[in-house]
């Protein structure tokens, strides 16, 4: 979506936020208190540079870390 001219941060929220509502789930796409969350953690700034995505250091699924650097 950012080759083709949308700005990083547009593209994450396509992915999050605006995906779950697409499917009108508002419950998913975000953090919040009491909320099970899978949560990913990057090195850099993908909102400035979507390439930055990829730089996974940390994951958690169902409260359940998986990876963390």
């Amino acid at each position: 979506m950012v080759e083709a001219g949308m700005k990083p941060m547009e593209a994450i929220l396509s992915a999050t936020v605006n995906a779950a509502d697409l499917i009108r789930r508002p419950d998913l796409g975000m953090i919040a208190a009491v909320k099970m969350a899978d949560i990913i953690a990057v090195d850099g700034k993908p909102e400035e540079n979507i390439e930055d995505i990829l730089n996974v250091t940390f994951v958690m699924k169902n409260g359940e870390i998986y990876k963390n650097e």
